[in-house]
């Protein structure tokens, strides 16, 4: 029993390579989960109308972003133990890692399908667009995941960088122009409605 209580510390707590790889696989497969569940159904449900390129594409991405959501706020305090980290600078970094997955992730799981799609043999095997598209949609997040992701997020995400200060900065210069945009709304909204 105290050898199952230090392994659940160590996987829970631990910082090193194995234990935060563990802690990022869980993360990553439930983020996985929510973007390929939400790919799949906007592909085969919501976007049928679209031509194929698009149709992959735009599944691609907004499954993306609700996975890239769960899968920022899970690492934050679960896999990288970042709570000392800048919101701010975590946030900037994130999305610029995330929006290099999204590419990837896009235009990986659109080339496969496309070149998947051209292989007559899978189509004789039974292998329809859906299928197609679901193996090049695994394959490309699986390649993205362990290949981009993990390296970028724990050497340079969630780990204090010379890059910090300019990311928070640039938060900050974002938020006073949508302060100045929203006073300016406001301002014009409480002028017209005073007339």
């Amino acid at each position: 029993m105290k050898l199952y209580y230090k392994l659940k510390d160590k996987f829970l707590n631990g910082s090193g390579l194995v234990s935060t790889f563990l802690r990022s696989s869980v993360s990553s497969q439930v983020a996985s989960w929510v973007d390929l569940g939400m790919s799949m159904l906007l592909y085969a449900f919501v976007f049928t109308g679209l031509e194929t390129f698009y149709r992959s594409n735009l599944s691609v991405a907004l499954g993306a972003v609700a996975g890239g959501i769960v899968n920022c706020c899970i690492n934050y305090r679960f896999t990288f133990h970042a709570k000392g980290q800048s919101v701010k600078a975590v946030s900037v970094k994130y999305f610029m890692v995330w929006t290099g997955s999204l590419l990837l992730n896009m235009y990986g799981t659109t080339g496969l399908a496309t070149l998947l799609s051209h292989w007559q043999w899978l189509i004789n095997l039974g292998f329809r667009p859906d299928g197609i598209f679901a193996a090049s949609r695994l394959a490309a997040s699986l390649v993205v995941s362990w290949g981009w992701n993990f390296v970028l997020q724990r050497n340079f995400v969630y780990r204090p960088t010379a890059f910090d200060p300019v990311a928070i900065r640039c938060v900050d210069a974002v938020g006073r122009t949508f302060s100045r945009k929203s006073q300016t709304q406001s301002k014009k909204t409480s002028s017209y409605n005073g007339k």
